[in-house]
């Protein structure tokens, strides 16, 4: 065991001493875990960066001193992550969220990102270079320190302790970036605007908001961070053709920002609607992308094997497969039958919707039909769609065709109940179904990059 395994055990003893066994304590052990194998595949030049809400991160912050070493915390960033809602009657409101920042060892990557000016700032730039144009401003050339000598001499008819010494004044002068007032006041130096890189980004992080109900890059994914966030995390800490591995990688804001500055990427996720999410959105936004999903299904064995090891994610993953949204956003729970729903619009207007029942078992029989079709009348659906592991009996064929037909005025007629076998869906096959509403998964805008397709 390591000196850092050693310290992260010590340290959730102490921890599990004072917190008990509760929820914060089983996240807390959760976490050391990943936190130790993460930094054992860190480059030496690597850096972490671990985003928490305010309820954990004093935790997780003592947790990374003992794996990185207390000399490997580098910054806490505060980031406004929303404005205040209504009054805070008990306490001052929450809109904040924590990141912290780690660093391996002290060959890390750095590199200072900058925010615009404020006006009231690039107002002080209010004079033109006679020779270049340039906008400039006079900046004082004095030493605040008057004892030295070696920097004390005249300048400009002045006699004064200088920030520079004659030799480089001089130069300064010929170069043209010293300015002498007309009335024969001190000189001055001469900063130009174009030369200014910006503000520094500091450690608390105002100008990047969260994802609200109306912005143009919301996939309705509920953790979905923005990516400037990440975009800023990168350009900062990463070079291009670097790996940038997010271990729980969500909506895919991590990979996607990875992919759009031309950085490698691994995202890794344990729940299906993520992953279907990811590679919808990468697809979309990176037409050229390559990349390869491990861990999913790729053969009716192992889509048998995730419904023995895990009938909730089967279910997502089936899901997935037909592009239907999981019920209550795939949390686990009473479905009424219902796993998932495909909506779409029969006239281009009106949205209108088919359920997706999914069964994982080897037993299947014509009672599932009939469960199925009073569904879909309580559901107020127009079809109904069983994905199943096992083949469909004789019987609950015959039972789906007594359900009839659902008519459409402009794009023909619709089996009401369809079922499809999980080797249907390996085939290519798809539920017959009108044009699919477009705006329930929203398509994540489509970047411009050289660098697509040659990342992976």
């Amino acid at each position: 065991m390591t000196s850092g395994n050693t310290d992260a055990a010590e340290m959730l003893r102490a921890m599990r001493g004072f917190l008990k066994e509760n929820d914060m304590m089983a996240y807390l052990a959760m976490m050391a875990v990943r936190l130790i194998e993460l930094h054992r595949v860190l480059k030496p030049t690597g850096s972490l960066y671990l985003h928490c809400d305010p309820t954990a991160s004093h935790y997780l912050k003592i947790l990374l001193d003992a794996v990185f070493g207390k000399e490997g915390f580098a910054n806490e960033i505060c980031w406004r992550r929303t404005t205040p809602k209504g009054l805070a009657f008990t306490r001052f409101a929450s809109t904040s969220d924590a990141i912290l920042y780690y660093r391996k060892s002290n060959k890390y990557v750095w590199k200072t990102q900058y925010m615009p000016y404020s006006v009231e700032y690039l107002e002080r730039y209010n004079l033109i270079d006679e020779k270049t144009g340039r906008r400039f401003q006079a900046t004082s050339l004095l030493n605040p320190n008057p004892d030295r000598r070696n920097l004390t001499y005249e300048f400009g008819g002045h006699l004064k302790v200088w920030r520079w010494t004659l030799d480089r004044m001089l130069e300064a002068e010929r170069q043209g970036l010293v300015c002498f007032p007309p009335n024969g006041g001190v000189p001055r130096e001469k900063r130009f605007l174009d030369e200014q890189e910006g503000v520094p980004v500091s450690s608390v992080w105002i100008d990047i908001p969260a994802i609200n109900a109306v912005a143009q890059e919301r996939l309705g994914y509920p953790t979905q961070k923005p990516l400037a966030l990440l975009e800023r995390i990168l350009a900062a800490s990463s070079n291009e053709g670097d790996v940038v591995l997010d271990p729980f990688c969500g909506c895919g804001t991590t990979v996607h920002a990875a992919e759009k500055m031309g950085r490698r990427w691994i995202g890794i996720d344990i729940t299906h609607l993520a992953i279907r999410l990811i590679k919808k959105r990468l697809v979309e936004a990176f037409p050229l992308v390559q990349f390869e999903v491990l861990g999913v299904p790729k053969d009716v064995g192992a889509a048998e094997a995730l419904a023995e090891a895990d009938k909730h994610q089967f279910q997502l993953w089936a899901c997935s497969m037909v592009e239907a949204v999981p019920f209550k956003g795939g949390r686990k729970g009473a479905d009424g039958g219902v796993d998932g729903y495909i909506y779409f619009k029969p006239d281009g207007k009106t949205s209108e919707k088919a359920v997706v029942s999914v069964k994982g078992g080897k037993n299947v029989g014509v009672g599932m039909v009939r469960d199925l079709i009073a569904t879909i009348e309580r559901e107020r659906a127009k079809v109904g769609i069983i994905l199943t592991l096992a083949e469909p009996t004789r019987e609950m064929k015959k039972e789906a065709a007594t359900a009839g037909l659902y008519k459409t005025e402009m794009l023909g007629d619709f089996p009401r109940i369809q079922i499809l076998t999980m080797q249907d869906l390996f085939d290519g096959d798809r539920p017959r179904l009108p044009w699919i509403d477009p705006t329930v998964f929203k398509k994540a805008k489509r970047e411009k990059t050289e660098k697509q397709g040659d990342l992976f």
